[in-house]
């Protein structure tokens, strides 16, 4: 499929937020209106009417898209944040960047025993994020049937950790 208006939507910016680091900037693609309803439909067609329950969303661009995705296949959101920032009761997971470590936490009742997940997050890099997320869905007895990307970065190899899940990603870039 051919996403050339998604890939030329999304800036890039060198050495960003450290020196030899390209940065895929996804904020001018969702400033184009015409790209981020793209972007949305795609991953909507992708996923619709395969009887997902929740699709969860990663802070803070991967809310933007799996809450338009959540409604457009008629599933409910679930945020998916970084520690103390959600309300009520959660469990978390801590994971490694390449810079050190983070923690993320879903509320303990986001997701019931059985209940068909699935992931839409901004972009996939070495794949820390979407396996600390799939450790929280699996923790709370969801089946995780599907994981979306608007951007992969296929030279950092994260798909490759994640075999035993269909991933999907609407513009694929080389190195990082």
């Amino acid at each position: 499929m051919n996403n050339a208006l998604l890939e030329k939507s999304i800036r890039s910016i060198p050495n960003f937020p450290k020196k030899g680091i390209l940065f895929r900037d996804l904020t001018t693609l969702i400033q184009n209106k015409t790209a981020f309803k793209k972007s949305v439909d795609l991953l909507a067609k992708k996923y619709k009417g395969k009887g997902f329950d929740k699709v969860v969303g990663v802070e803070a661009r991967g809310f933007i898209f799996a809450a338009a995705v959540a409604y457009k296949i008629g599933a409910g959101f679930v945020p998916v944040r970084k520690k103390g920032k959600l309300p009520y009761k959660t469990i978390s997971t801590t994971y490694e960047l390449e810079y050190g470590t983070d923690t993320l936490e879903i509320h303990q009742d986001a997701i019931c025993a059985g209940e068909k997940v699935l992931i839409i997050d901004d972009l996939l890099a070495t794949g820390g994020t979407v396996g600390a997320v799939i450790e929280l869905v699996k923790q709370l007895g969801g089946k995780v049937a599907g994981i979306g990307f608007v951007i992969e970065l296929v030279d950092l190899n994260g798909k490759d950790k994640f075999k035993e899940y269909p991933i999907y990603s609407l513009v694929k870039f080389g190195g990082a």
